[in-house]
């Protein structure tokens, strides 16, 4: 049983709290922001008059979506530490309706920017030279979305529907993380466990077939029993995603989802096709798991398939060692080194004060992520459960916290963040150091084995399983977008095709797992996925370059790469790295060593 969050011990939980040690500061900057937006349409009219006009109005709506953005976070994240507490339940709503709201006031923005000729542009950048300085890519960019910005009112009035368009990811993770209930399966020895999303791999990888299928059914068997709301719930988030393309003329959602970077669809689209042609080699993967978890005896018998509870189960007989979270740092700090002494030291002084929040507790967000406002800590959320995998979470999502790090230090608000392009580049950048580390150390073949296991598994569910996502968000935007209906019987014949694709002949595809689709929250933030295998491929070409280089040039390009957060577009900001990921070679190649990875392990396990 999962215990409550007053249990757990302080030094693993993050400091949260230090952005409002007293929450009447939150009320006050609430009352600030609200009186920030209600002001700000006062530039209204005025944006053409002179540089020094439109200047003040961009820092202003800095400032206030950087207030916003502080009070949001914190009222997110309290409220993640527990979904049940009504109280940050409460001010997470205020929040994202005060988001709401600044959008509503700040909507006439950038319509009345589009309206400016050219030729009046170029003479107030003259005027105000901070304009060309600071905000020359947020211009380029409004350019570029001037086919696509509606007249001031209608922008308002899409602004202000904000917060009910969120409304299916809203209802999704409440049901998902506050009201399910998975209920008890057994372990190995017998004894009754309580089955949560955090625990849920934990039993997958369990040696004992019974408790994996226990785990398995268990789980799905209660999303089949909320089947219909769930398609319903992301049916909406799909319709909502291609109305909007539609209203602001964009010719699809996934054309308009890439649009903010100026990602070429191509990427997107030869993504698909690269991984695709790649198939045959996972399936020899999985054609190995299947014939050594069957010769072990806790896989299918002979001539049978793999079920998909079988997926995730170990292939070597190595017992991995319980690691606490300090060890865990230990390793990411010795992992991380190629990356300097300044990049370790920091990360380590992150998750040792403050930084990360440890272990699960009731009503916790379930899985891991890197958050933060930019005036605050790049906080952590994890579900710690001592074993190796969790040194990768912790690896990975350190990556984005120091993506953030190194951003917010170089950067002003304007540029703070990143794309989802490159923010998944940091993270994985760090997982494959990570892996290169732990088979440069490996003591004999089985923990080698064990460890190519590992890394085949980060492509197994980070490219190949990513694609796979992506390949069903196309299809239901498009299956939508050409008068289709989304219905749970529609989706899981889709998501169940699909699986059979990328699973192969030797994975059976049952009723369940064709329901998986039900249970992503990722999906609720459209054309997100892809971004991951697209960011790891470049990850490996990036730690092949830093651990290729002694004399640490290649480390230095990826740190300023860490420092440009969105100034660029984000493939050309790749560039600084030394990446292309306008050209397909990058993810073949990520492709072509997943091959090789496949051949050794066979090697050493046949």
């Amino acid at each position: 049983m999962a215990k409550k969050r007053d249990e757990i011990d302080d030094r693993y939980k993050w400091h949260v709290a230090e952005m409002y040690p007293d929450e009447a500061d939150w009320e006050t900057d609430y009352a600030r922001v609200l009186e920030m937006a209600a002001a700000f349409p006062g530039c209204a009219g005025s944006l053409s008059e002179n540089g020094r006009a439109l200047l003040e109005a961009f820092r202003a709506r800095d400032e206030l979506w950087r207030q916003a953005e502080h009070l949001f976070v914190y009222a997110r994240m309290r409220r993640d530490e527990d979904n049940a507490a009504p109280a940050y339940q409460a001010l997470t709503d205020r929040a994202q309706s005060l988001l709401a709201k600044v959008a509503a006031q700040t909507a006439f923005f950038v319509p009345e920017l589009t309206e400016i000729p050219k030729e009046r542009m170029d003479a107030l950048r003259e005027q105000e030279p901070a304009l060309e300085t600071q905000y020359a890519y947020v211009l380029l960019q409004i350019e570029r979305q001037s086919a696509h910005t509606l007249p001031g009112e209608q922008e308002t009035l899409l602004a202000q529907l904000g917060e009910a368009l969120d409304a299916p990811g809203e209802i999704f993770t409440m049901l998902n993380d506050a009201d399910m209930a998975f209920g008890e399966v057994l372990d190995e020895d017998g004894q009754k466990r309580e089955l949560t999303h955090a625990s849920y791999i934990r039993f997958l990888e369990s040696k004992n077939r019974d408790v994996r299928r226990g785990a398995y059914e268990a789980l799905y068997r209660v999303y089949e029993a909320h089947k219909n709301t769930l398609a319903a719930s992301y049916g909406y988030a799909v319709k909502t995603d291609a109305i909007t393309a539609r209203i602001r003329n964009y010719p699809s959602a996934l054309t308009a989802a890439l649009s903010g970077g100026d990602v070429p669809e191509a990427v997107y689209t030869s993504l698909i096709e690269a991984v695709n042609g790649a198939l045959p080699a996972h399936h020899r993967y999985l054609a190995l798991r299947r014939g050594i978890l069957a010769a072990r005896g806790d896989g299918p018998a002979e001539g049978e398939k793999l079920a998909m509870y079988d997926i995730y189960a170990p292939l070597t007989d190595a017992d991995e060692q319980d690691v606490s979270f300090e060890e865990a740092v230990s390793i990411m700090t010795e992992a991380l080194a190629p990356l300097g002494k300044a990049y370790t030291d920091k990360a380590r002084e992150g998750a040792l004060s403050g930084w990360v929040d440890v272990y699960e507790n009731e009503g916790k967000s379930s899985g891991a992520y890197s958050f933060g406002s930019y005036d605050s800590m790049p906080f952590i959320l994890m579900n710690f459960t001592g074993k190796l995998k969790d040194v990768f979470t912790l690896v990975h999502e350190m990556g984005h916290s120091m993506h953030s790090y190194y951003t917010r230090a170089a950067q002003p608000f304007t540029y703070g963040s990143h794309s989802i392009f490159t923010a998944e580049v940091a993270s994985t950048v760090n997982e494959n150091l990570l892996v290169r580390h732990l088979l440069s150390r490996a003591k004999d073949e089985r923990e080698r084995a064990q460890l190519l296991n590992l890394f085949l598994e980060e492509y197994r569910t980070t490219v190949f399983r990513q694609t796979m996502f992506a390949e069903f968000e196309k299809q239901t935007h498009e299956a939508v977008e050409h008068g289709e209906a989304l219905t749970c019987e529609t989706l899981s014949a889709a998501y169940g095709a699909l699986n059979e694709k990328y699973f192969g002949d030797s994975v059976f595809t049952d009723g369940l797992i064709r329901l998986e689709w039900s249970r992503i929250p990722h999906f609720y933030r459209a054309f997100y996925v892809y971004q991951y295998a697209t960011g790891f491929s470049a990850a490996s070409a990036i730690a092949e370059r830093i651990l290729a280089d002694p004399s640490g040039s290649a480390a230095k390009d990826y740190l300023r790469f860490l420092e440009t957060g969105n100034s660029d577009d984000p493939i050309e900001l790749l560039r600084i790295a030394g990446i292309h990921m306008d050209r397909p070679d990058t993810v073949r190649a990520g492709l072509k060593m997943f091959e090789e990875l496949v051949t050794a392990l066979e090697a050493l396990l046949s």
